[in-house]
């Protein structure tokens, strides 16, 4: 097993406090109906948001000093893939809710 060094423990526990505080933040405002649910709705995506970039930069330690191009490539890839699945879920869900009316 690789031992992991202080300043790289450091940016692992600081990834994992936030990515917690991210979770913990909308669940809170759902849990206890603080926001209307639109406001809450909008409160999760950017939280969603905000944690895809906390897990990319802390944790899969994605930048754009490296490899800028290749970087750049597999988050298109992924966001492509990401909108096939979300967009086709929606279309199955749509579809079937049509269909069971």
């Amino acid at each position: 097993m690789e031992k992991v060094s202080l300043p790289g423990l450091q940016r692992y526990l600081t990834g994992f406090v936030l990515a917690v505080l991210l979770t913990a933040i909308p669940f809170a405002a759902v849990a206890l109906q603080l926001l209307s649910s639109g406001a809450a709705l909008a409160l999760i995506a950017v939280c969603a948001v905000i944690q895809v970039i906390v897990h990319l930069y802390y944790f899969l330690h994605i930048d754009f000093k490296s490899t800028p191009t290749a970087n750049m490539f597999f988050l298109i890839f992924a966001a492509i893939l990401i909108f096939l699945m979300v967009g086709g879920s929606l279309w199955i869900m749509s579809d079937l809710h049509h269909r069971m009316m």
